[in-house]
C-alpha cells in the first residue's frame, strides 16, 4: 500500500463540502459517528485519535479538533496508578468515560471494556457495554481480541452498540503475551490476518493494530474495508492513536519507542509547583492583587 502524500489527502479544489466533512478540521459541530469514520476510509482521509480520562483534558482535545477519543484502560497505568491495565474495573471505566463525555461536544467517545467485563461470553459483554452506553454516554466501545472475541462483537453490533476491535498486542493479555511486537513470522502473521478479518466480519466499525510490523499493518489496512488505527504499527494505517500522557510528556521514565513526545508537561508542571512553593516560602505569594478586604 502506498503512503498518501499530503496533497493526496487534501480535499479536491473547488469542493469546500469535502473539507467540511473532514474528521479533523471539519466544520460540523455535531458528534462524530461511526458513519463519519466509514466515510473517511472511503475518502482516504487519515485521522488522529487520543486517549482521555477526564473532562478538562478531553475538552482541550475536543477544542483542538481531535475527532475520536478513547477512554482507554490505559487509565490503569497512567491515571489510576496500577502497574498494568488488568486491575481496571467497569465502575472506574464508567465514571471516567462519563467525565470525558461531559467534557466534549464533537468527538466520538469510545469506552474500553476492561479485563473481566466481556471474557465470559456475549451476554456479559452486552451487559458491560450497555452500561457504558447508558450510564457513561459513550458512542462506541472497544474490546480486545480477534477470533476469540468474534461472538461478543457480533452480539453487541446486533444490539446496536458500535464496536472498535483491538488486535496485535492486547495489553489485557500482558501475562500471556508480554510487551512485544506481535505478528512476526509466517504463522503469527497469518493469525493476525485471521483476527483482523474476524473482527470485520463480526461487524466492528474499526480495529486498533498495536505493536505490529509495518508491512503486516499495511497488508491488513489494504484488505479490510473498515479503518485501521495504528499504535506502533507504522504510517500506513488509516488512523493513529497515542496515549495522551505519553504524547504530552507526563509519563515518567522510559516511554514506548513508537511514541512521539510533542510537549514536556511533566517539566512544566514541576517547574510551576516549585515556583509556587518558593513564593509561598519566600512570602511573595499571595500579594495584594490576590487578597480580599
Amino acid at each position: 500500500m502506498t503512503v498518501q502524500t499530503e496533497a493526496a489527502q487534501k480535499p479536491p479544489a473547488g469542493r469546500p463540502e469535502a473539507a467540511s466533512k473532514a474528521l479533523y478540521g471539519g466544520k460540523s459541530s455535531r458528534r462524530v459517528t461511526v458513519h463519519d469514520i466509514a466515510a473517511a476510509k472511503e475518502r482516504g482521509e487519515k485521522w488522529p485519535m487520543l486517549t482521555a480520562y477526564d473532562a478538562m483534558t478531553a475538552s482541550v482535545f475536543d477544542e483542538a479538533g481531535i475527532p475520536v477519543m478513547l477512554v482507554g484502560d490505559s487509565m490503569g497505568n497512567c491515571h489510576l496508578g496500577y502497574e498494568t491495565t488488568v486491575p481496571v474495573t467497569l465502575d472506574e471505566m464508567t465514571m471516567l468515560a462519563a467525565a470525558v463525555v461531559r467534557g466534549t461536544k464533537r468527538a466520538l467517545i469510545v469506552g474500553d471494556l476492561p479485563f473481566g467485563s466481556y471474557q465470559e461470553g456475549p451476554v456479559q459483554a452486552l451487559r458491560s457495554a450497555t452500561r457504558l452506553v447508558k450510564d457513561a454516554g459513550v458512542g462506541a466501545v472497544k474490546l480486545e481480541g480477534g477470533e476469540r472475541s468474534h461472538t461478543q462483537i457480533g452480539l453487541l453490533v446486533q444490539a446496536g452498540i458500535p464496536v472498535m476491535g483491538h488486535i496485535g498486542l492486547t495489553p489485557q493479555s500482558v501475562n500471556t503475551l508480554g510487551y512485544r511486537v506481535q505478528g512476526r513470522g509466517e504463522e503469527a502473521a497469518q493469525q493476525l490476518l485471521r483476527d483482523a478479518k474476524a473482527v470485520q466480519d463480526a461487524g466492528a466499525f474499526a480495529v486498533v493494530l498495536e505493536l505490529v510490523p509495518v508491512e503486516l499493518a499495511a497488508e491488513v489496512t489494504r484488505i479490510l474495508h473498515i479503518p485501521t488505527i495504528g499504535i506502533g504499527a507504522g504510517p500506513e494505517t488509516d488512523a493513529q492513536v497515542l496515549v495522551y500522557t505519553d504524547m504530552v510528556g507526563l509519563t515518567g521514565g522510559k516511554v514506548p519507542r513508537f511514541t512521539k513526545q510533542y510537549a514536556n508537561l511533566r517539566q512544566t508542571l514541576g517547574d510551576a509547583a516549585r515556583e509556587f512553593a518558593d513564593e509561598v516560602i519566600g512570602g511573595t505569594f499571595p500579594q495584594e492583587e490576590h487578597t480580599f478586604h
